[in-house]
Parts: C-alpha cells; sequence; structure tokens
C-alpha cells in the first residue's frame, strides 16, 4: 500500500475509537424527510488485515442501491497524493529529533525497525500521523487492506463518482490543533509498552468485528490513550460531524449516496446519526 494513502488511513483511524451507544450495527439506512430514495451510512475501521475485510450481502446490496459514494476524503483525486506527500512532512529543515529527547528517539526507531523492518531515520522528516501508520501496520502483523480504498475500487468498478466529506488539507489541519512534541511523545510512550497497545489495539478492532459499540467504548474509556483522546475528541469528532452535515443532506437530497467513515462518527449524541435524526432523518440499522 502506498506509504501517504497509508498515512491518510491512519488520521482516520484515530477516529474510529470515541463512542456511545447505539445499535449493533455498522451499516445504516436514511430515509425521509423529502428523500425520494434511501442513502446509507457505513462505519469503518481502516486498516484491518485482508481477512477481516468483509463485504457482506447488505452491503453489497447498499452501494448497489446507491449512485455515488462518499468517503472521508476523495480517494480517487489525482491530486490526492500529491497533496499528501507535501501535508505530511514536518516544517522544512525539521526531524523526529527536534521534537524527541534522544532516549525517546531510540525507543521508537528500535522498535519500528523491530516490528516494521523501517527505521526511523528514514521517516524522521514525517508528521507523527504518518510515524503512527506504520506503527498500526505493525500491530495488525500483515499487509493491511482498506475499507475505504475498496469502497473506491467497488465504485470505480460500477462507474460511480466517489467524492469526499472533507479535504486533505482539512482533516490533517486536526492534529495541528496539538503540539507536535505531545504527539512525538504519545508514539514514544506506544513503543514503551508495546504489548499494552497491541492488546488495545486488538480488542478494539475484535469488537468492532463483533459490531459491538458499547464494547468498543469500553475498550477506550480502559485505554491508555482514553485521556489524550478525551483532549482530542471535539476536533477529531464532533466538529466533523457537525460540518459533514449539510455535505450529507444536499449528497442525498441529490442522488442516493453510500457514505462511508470511521466508526466513530456513527454515534453519540454529537455523532451523525444523532444528529441526521435531529434533521428529521429516519436511521435504521441494517443487519
Amino acid at each position: 500500500m502506498n506509504r501517504f494513502k497509508s498515512a491518510l488511513i491512519g488520521l482516520s483511524l484515530l477516529t474510529t475509537s470515541a463512542i456511545a451507544q447505539t445499535d449493533n450495527a455498522l451499516l445504516y439506512e436514511v430515509t425521509g424527510n423529502g428523500l425520494t430514495a434511501p442513502s446509507y451510512l457505513y462505519g469503518t475501521f481502516h486498516l484491518v488485515c485482508p481477512n477481516d475485510l468483509v463485504i457482506t450481502d447488505a452491503m453489497k446490496k447498499a452501494m448497489a442501491d446507491t449512485r455515488q459514494v462518499y468517503l472521508e476524503v476523495d480517494m480517487d483525486d489525482p491530486s490526492l497524493m500529491a497533496n499528501m506527500q507535501k501535508a505530511m512532512v514536518l516544517p522544512q529543515g525539521k526531524t523526529a529529533k527536534d521534537y524527541l529527547s534522544a532516549d525517546d528517539y531510540k525507543l521508537l526507531n528500535d522498535y519500528m525497525t523491530k516490528t516494521m523492518s523501517v527505521k526511523l531515520d528514514l521517516v524522521n522528516t514525517f508528521r507523527p500521523i504518518g510515524l503512527t501508520s506504520f506503527l498500526v501496520m505493525g500491530m495488525l502483523h500483515c499487509q493491511p487492506a482498506s475499507y475505504d480504498m475498496t469502497f473506491a475500487q467497488m465504485a470505480a468498478k460500477d462507474k460511480k463518482e466517489v467524492l469526499g466529506l472533507e479535504t486533505m488539507e482539512s482533516q490533517l489541519a486536526v492534529l495541528d490543533k496539538k503540539p507536535l512534541e505531545k504527539q512525538f511523545k504519545e508514539l514514544a510512550d506506544l513503543a514503551r509498552d508495546p504489548e499494552k497497545a497491541q492488546k488495545e489495539f486488538a480488542d478494539l478492532l475484535a469488537a468492532y468485528k463483533a459490531k459491538n459499540l458499547n464494547q468498543m467504548k469500553e475498550v477506550m474509556k480502559k485505554s491508555s490513550t482514553a485521556g489524550e483522546f478525551a483532549e482530542m475528541e471535539g476536533p477529531l469528532l464532533n466538529e466533523r460531524n457537525a460540518n459533514w452535515i449539510p455535505v450529507i443532506e444536499k449528497a442525498a437530497k441529490t442522488t442516493p449516496t453510500f457514505f462511508a467513515f470511521g466508526a466513530g462518527h456513527l454515534i453519540g449524541d454529537k455523532g451523525v446519526i444523532a444528529l441526521l435524526k435531529k434533521q428529521g432523518y429516519s436511521v435504521k440499522a441494517v443487519n
């Protein structure tokens, strides 16, 4: 997988987590409030091993019954990768050594070398979100697959347009609200206790595969990163959810649409489902 695509997906992975209870489902039908045909919402887990990427008959039908696909960003935009390469690197002249202590730099380098056979020296101009993608791929122990890319490929096969709920620049700007020093420290903390991080990631993925949203919430509440995520929940989830609602409404009223984004965006009183219901739509789980 292209490393810049992996980095983009890694950002979205951060938003798969902070959730509150709703139906135990990942696929939802949106009707009512003037829609002439249903649209659908699907909550993704952005990087999984190929065996864990399951496209159900219900998902296939939802894709077949819609005419366009919206992902978090437009994955088939020909300028996406070029823009991402510019946006994913640190300020000119800066490397990870400018943000990490010598001990933490060595710790992270050793961990990446062991788990991914990638030396930090070779990618030390990446922002933390780019490095996060390498760490996640190391936790998966496989060459990962992506729901986002799969949906984009399905759309291309059916000659359907793929669009984005937001731009890549606005997505990456969310993380700029947290100082780079703190972002790098969080990566070093992960490398400091990799067994714990691996277990938390595995538990979260298992809950997702079981469509057990309550369990996903509990995993995050008990995780070592719960405090950091709570600090960023507003910009990572709530603000983006609110920004997406007008885009979702306009698209769904124009033509039946399949929307796919991180599962954390679906739920909670500030999640996409709740916000659409407040606008007068019926949002029903499809099991």
